[in-house]
């Protein structure tokens, strides 16, 4: 999840903001068109409402479909009309006339590609002024927030910003083994350094109290990546930009309940519930909120003084060094909220 501050300034009814989607609801791909985007009704009735309520939250749901068209495919087309070319003309075609031939070879082979659908749930709090995107990938979630902001007049948002960077605190809270109050170290982390070594290191069902941890933040290595529990009611993994993943609800949240219940309703009031107790804990457990500028007003704090706040970088491709029992190397994607 990725969670967004909307400025207080910002006061729109439900009834307005279905209104404005309607304007861009999604329609499959034509024959010739690379991609869709639009709305869709979150309950999934094909005449429901595109932005529905729940105990006061309101939820929406974006549809994307693209085509799927292979690169090797497209580039045998195009070489098949280059020669066609060749052959009548007895020329090679230019660079002009050979990018003008992708563009012809990808209008004929649209019509015959596959779609791939796909969505993300969109979840405001308009009482605590929070939006949050069930998305890991930061350019989806900057495409959901445009089109937002395109859709719905005077909305300001911006990403939520607190006063000790979660890598800072995750480092501090595993070298010390002192969690948060409310909160408590789970089984998996991940720490990167910052040399030229480039060294990752990936501890999963593995206890994470142990002096060989210490001894990788203490040479250098940063959390990136730390499993948590939060009132023993929901695990999740925090990321040193504020990302909240593998949200899981612990059994506790689902004491008293019948196993028959369910359904959009009970779902969705479940995630808001108990995430909008956890967002604010963790505000606070990484120091409060910080300056968080938006269109039309400042919502500001004043930051304390933290001088490892500033993130060490990060290679996207480090190489990979094991330790312990049950290290892995591949991330499972996020469950939506």
């Amino acid at each position: 999840m990725i969670v967004y501050r909307i400025a207080e300034s910002w006061q729109m009814e439900l009834t307005q903001v279905e209104e404005a989607l309607v304007k861009t609801p999604f329609l499959e791909c034509g024959a010739t068109q690379e991609r869709s985007v639009g709305w869709v009704p979150p309950r999934g009735d094909d005449n429901g409402l595109l932005a529905e309520s729940v105990g006061g939250q309101w939820i929406l749901r974006l549809m994307t479909e693209a085509k799927v068209l292979p690169g090797s495919v497209l580039a045998r087309r195009v070489k098949e009309k280059a020669a066609r070319i060749e052959q009548e003309t007895g020329r090679k075609p230019g660079k002009k006339e050979s990018k003008e031939l992708k563009e012809e070879a990808k209008l004929d082979l649209l019509p015959m590609a596959f779609t791939k659908q796909g969505s993300t749930w969109v979840w405001i709090d308009p009482q605590n002024h929070l939006l949050v995107l069930d998305t890991g990938s930061q350019g989806k979630a900057d495409e959901v927030v445009t089109l937002l902001v395109d859709a719905l007049p005077g909305l300001a948002v911006a990403l939520l910003d607190t006063q000790t960077s979660p890598q800072a605190a995750m480092a501090h809270w595993l070298k010390e083994q002192e969690p948060p109050v409310g909160f408590s170290i789970d089984r998996e982390c991940e720490l990167k350094s910052a040399d030229e070594a480039k060294a990752v290191v990936r501890y999963a069902r593995h206890p994470l109290d142990i002096d060989e941890v210490r001894e990788h933040i203490e040479q250098g290595k940063m959390p990136t990546k730390l499993a948590m529990s939060w009132d023993d009611r929901v695990s999740f993994v925090l990321t040193e930009s504020l990302q909240i993943k593998k949200v899981t609800f612990l059994d506790t949240v689902f004491e008293g309940q019948k196993q028959d219940d369910g359904g959009f309703d009970t779902d969705v009031a479940i995630a808001t519930g108990e995430l909008s107790k956890l967002i604010p804990d963790l505000v606070e457990a990484l120091g409060g909120e910080g300056r968080t500028e938006l269109g039309g007003g400042t919502t500001t704090a004043t930051p304390r003084p933290d001088p490892a706040k500033q993130r060490s970088p990060v290679n996207n491709s480090p190489a990979v060094v094991t330790t312990g029992d049950g290290a892995e190397e591949e991330d499972e994607e996020d469950p939506p909220f």
